[in-house]
């Protein structure tokens, strides 16, 4: 099927190299609904402060337009659906930084976004786990939300970066009162996410990285069969030899075998061998090293059909840090790949600030069901897109690292990212009306209003 052009050359609010990467979304949408799509991702990466749809239409210009109605239906009544867009932003994330073959590694993990307003139905009052600590136990008023990000390593930051793709509300106990269906937990979520993302990738090995609210017997059992599920491991877990050989006998054969020790057991044990590894990164410290020792045997709780794991041991020959263990449903694992996979997942957390700072997340004010549902995932989403453009950027010039005296940085972060997409588009935007020259830029008067204003009235 030949691809349509939604928008004309003269009026695209991005450049084309950009929207080159977004042709695959227009089909999900109609045509009008694309083109303002693309004015509001435009809008919402330049304007600085809230992400709100008013603070995209002023800085683009559009602050006295009279169909501002136009761009709040996109969040509120367009028919589209949010599960296909998640779904082909996957495909294409993986098929730009994941090499054919290569294990497709997505971190898990919830976090609450904070707002008030008793006109927002999902809300609730949840444990703040940015703000709380062992010993100290905050409260905040917002939405739960459960994303699932792609860990992958993206060449022009160096490093490893949580990219997510797909964000659903997962609302507590309270927002299914005096509704007819029931409640759906956490783990309920964490279940259809990962169903769903095996039938977006049928064919790939699929590694999933979350933390121990997640270490669930009933949520490995079913997830098992189509990820390799990668968690904490409590050290007073169940664990059980796998059942002998089935013999000529009558009844039914055993689903599990002789208990096994404790892990605290094996921790006290001097006989076991403890095997030496030095990681890149733990807790904090570069080049640590650490002792492992593993193993495999099946968790069974009574009611449940029991889950083959390989558990890890992990300790520090310190002893500064307190041991940990760890499982994988994949029995085939090694060590080291356990470690890394996991490693991996504390991206995640930054991926969540950087959202909130560079993004906006937090700030948007909507507060009719819909568009509450469609808004956070978009501007978690937006953060792929930016990583993906700013990939493109990378290929055809060296991108400037934004230091100072005082903050030495040797490699790019999210924010040189951000500030290098931002240039461009502004580039695109001047360029398109003005004539280039070698020694001078000709800024138009609306272009110079625009930032002009932006800058006055950035908080």
């Amino acid at each position: 099927m030949q691809k349509r052009s939604h928008c004309s050359a003269s009026s695209d609010p991005l450049p084309q190299r950009f929207l080159s990467r977004l042709e695959e979304f227009g089909d999900l949408f109609t045509r009008p609904t694309w083109s303002n799509i693309l004015l509001l991702l435009a809008g919402v990466i330049l304007a600085p402060g809230r992400r709100t749809v008013t603070a995209a239409l002023r800085i683009l210009g559009r602050d006295h337009d009279r169909n501002f109605c136009t761009f709040h239906r996109i969040l509120n009544r367009a028919a589209w659906s949010s599960r296909a867009v998640a779904g082909q932003l996957l495909v294409l994330l993986v098929n730009t930084f994941v090499p054919s073959g290569a294990p497709i590694v997505i971190g898990l993990d919830d976090t609450i976004e904070r707002r008030w307003g008793p006109k927002i139905s999902a809300r609730s009052i949840y444990r703040d786990p940015v703000r709380s600590s062992k010993g100290h136990f905050v409260k905040a008023s917002g939405l739960r939300w459960l994303s699932a990000m792609l860990l992958v390593r993206v060449p022009w930051a160096d490093s490893v970066m949580a990219l997510p793709f797909l964000t659903v509300l997962a609302p507590s106990k309270r927002f299914y009162a005096n509704k007819a269906r029931m409640p759906k937990t956490l783990v309920d979520w964490a279940r259809q996410a990962v169903l769903q993302i095996h039938r977006w990738l049928p064919q790939r090995y699929i590694v999933l990285v979350a933390d121990s609210a997640f270490a669930a017997i009933e949520f490995l059992a079913a997830a098992r069969n189509h990820v390799c599920v990668v968690t904490r491991l409590r050290l007073d877990a169940n664990l059980f030899a796998f059942p002998p050989p089935k013999r000529k006998a009558r009844g039914r054969p055993p689903i599990k075998g002789k208990p096994l020790k404790k892990l605290t057991a094996i921790l006290r044990d001097r006989r076991v061998c403890w095997e030496r590894y030095r990681l890149s990164f733990w807790y904090g410290r570069t080049n640590r090293l650490v002792e492992i020792t593993t193993g495999t045997a099946l968790w069974y709780r009574s009611g449940i059909v029991p889950v083959p794991i390989r558990w890890l041991i992990v300790r520090d020959p310190s002893g500064v840090l307190e041991p940990q263990a760890f499982l994988a449903t994949d029995l085939s694992a090694t060590p080291r790949d356990i470690l890394a996979w996991f490693v991996s997942r504390w991206r995640v957390e930054v991926t969540f600030q950087e959202t909130r700072s560079q993004l906006g997340v937090e700030t948007q004010r909507q507060w009719s069901d819909k568009a509450i549902l469609r808004t956070t995932p978009i501007l978690l989403g937006l953060f792929s897109i930016v990583t993906l453009w700013t990939h493109d950027l990378s290929k055809s010039r060296k991108l400037k690292i934004r230091t100072a005296a005082w903050y030495p940085k040797s490699v790019l972060t999210f924010s040189d990212g951000m500030a290098a997409v931002r240039r461009e588009i502004w580039r695109h935007q001047i360029s398109s009306m003005s004539r280039p020259r070698r020694d001078s830029i000709e800024i138009p008067t609306l272009i110079w209003n625009r930032m002009e204003d932006a800058l006055a009235q950035a908080a």
